[in-house]
């Protein structure tokens, strides 16, 4: 969406100025030769310099090590950069799942109260320029070259360490944000929090999302582990607004506000705060959420994405909306609501075929899939499901084939387009020891698509999930269209 207004939207005072970016830093062990990185000038360029790093997106089971993940090339790359995100006002926000749909409704409400709002999300479905948006305009191929081009022509000189491709992402997004003069910026975390190329900032706000099993080579086998890693964003005196968590992960989280000095609070607690599900000719089957606190009074709120999880999880959006009106920000109510009418979100329960009905859903983890599978019974009608699913082999696959079973009435595996990706004959002896049923394996999503398309009836659903790369896949394969 464009914005349309130029007059500038009130702001909280900063107490750093502005500094102008110099060119930035980082270049990849494929491309680094005696001369320096190759020269970026096109967004074909750009995204071929992104490729030669270090992703560890898709290296399966990557040593959670501050050498892989630290923050010394970061803090090195952004102090030959003049430390462009130090000029930001921002929002941390990371957990296991629902980080993107909270960033993404969280920015829309800001947006609609007349702030220009950065938005730093990952991974990204179709294009990579999904991942830096500003007033939910996704970064032109321009800027995108131009942000990524002064973060390698920077890295030479700045003495670090090859970086890796989420940390010159980063150093792109907050370059491309103080270039924009956004006056707020919604930061996801990536994989953890503690270890993230994004921990570098100081918001104002601290969001934590629901936290459940995933990345466990890396984050640790327990969810008080994982949460450990999830807090490490939190900052000194930051207020920190949590989803509701089980009680071992609370204690975690209390704890590590406690030692930061922070204010915690969650965002079904310590105010008036309910959801409910009904149903509308006009919006269908949907959820409404009520929040009164001292600073806000948000009445039947329509979320705006199906499903219980994302009522949680715009809850969790309007309690940072209301911490942040706490410190003085300019928040509406009614303009927040407004402008949480315009999310969208590419491959979260998208329907992407009308007849047969086929709906995806990046869901890559069990609380996920669980939270899919609800989702899909609370608001669609079918007389039959098939699921098209393929996942990658360091998750709890598991995890993920006990909650599938429990929705799926025929089931087909396939493998997703990354090295990272389980075997379909494994995903398949995991469902068949799990739920005694059949299931068919098809070795490409198109096989696996021939055979779903040769079973469903007229009121069935095919449902593909599992990986976001399988959801991309199928979008671009009914809609014609590439990066």
């Amino acid at each position: 969406m464009t914005r349309t207004t130029t007059s500038q939207p009130k702001r909280a005072a900063r107490t750093s100025s502005k500094v102008a970016a110099k060119p930035s830093s980082k270049s990849g062990a494929a491309q680094k030769t005696a001369s320096g990185p190759k020269k970026v000038r096109t967004f074909r360029s750009a995204v071929n310099y992104l490729d030669s790093l270090t992703n560890y997106e898709r290296v399966p089971r990557a040593r959670y090590t501050p050498g892989n993940f630290g923050l010394s090339r970061m803090n090195r790359l952004l102090a030959a950069l003049a430390h462009p995100h130090k000029t930001l006002r921002t929002i941390h926000i990371a957990g296991t799942k629902g980080k993107g749909s909270t960033a993404t409704m969280l920015a829309e409400m800001l947006r609609g109260c007349g702030y220009k709002v950065g938005l730093y999300t990952s991974p990204h479905v179709m294009t990579i320029r999904e991942r830096i948006a500003v007033d939910g305009s996704l970064i032109s191929e321009s800027a995108f070259a131009k942000a990524v081009g002064a973060v390698s022509a920077i890295t030479t000189k700045a003495k670090v360490a090859t970086p890796t491709y989420f940390e010159v992402l980063t150093c792109a997004a907050f370059l491309h944000f103080q270039a924009e003069a956004v006056d707020i910026a919604v930061i996801e975390t990536g994989m953890g929090g503690r270890l993230d190329a994004t921990n570098v900032i100081t918001p104002d706000v601290v969001g934590i999302t629901s936290i459940s099993r995933d990345h466990m080579a890396q984050l640790g086998t327990t969810l008080p582990a994982i949460a450990a890693e999830k807090c490490g964003i939190i900052k000194k005196g930051v207020p920190v607004i949590s989803a509701p968590q089980p009680d071992d992960v609370r204690a975690v989280i209390k704890a590590a506000a406690d030692e930061a000095g922070s204010l915690l609070r969650y965002s079904d607690e310590g105010a008036q705060y309910s959801y409910r599900f009904e149903f509308s000719r006009s919006a269908g089957r949907h959820a409404r959420i009520c929040l009164t606190t001292p600073n806000s009074r948000f009445e039947h709120l329509q979320v705006p994405l199906p499903g219980q999880h994302q009522a949680i999880n715009c809850g969790l959006a309007v309690g940072i909306l209301d911490a942040l009106k706490a410190q003085g920000f300019d928040i509406s109510e009614q303009k927040a609501t407004a402008g949480l009418a315009n999310v969208e979100l590419p491959g979260r329960m998208q329907l992407i075929r009308e007849s047969p009905r086929i709906l995806v859903d990046g869901a890559h983890n069990a609380a996920s899939i669980d939270a899919l599978m609800r989702a899909i019974g609370q608001n669609i009608t079918y007389d039959s499901m098939i699921v098209i699913f393929a996942c990658h082999k360091d998750k709890d696959t598991d995890g993920m084939i006990r909650r599938l079973q429990v929705g799926a009435d025929k089931m087909i595996v396939t493998r997703t387009e990354s090295s990272r990706s389980a075997e379909p004959a494994d995903l398949a002896a995991a469902y068949s020891e799990c739920s005694g049923k059949m299931v068919q394996v098809a070795e490409t999503l198109d096989d696996a698509m021939q055979i779903a398309l040769g079973a469903v009836g007229r009121e069935d659903l095919i449902c593909v999930t599992g990986s976001f790369y399988l959801v991309a896949e199928a979008i671009r394969k009914f809609s014609g269209k590439s990066e």
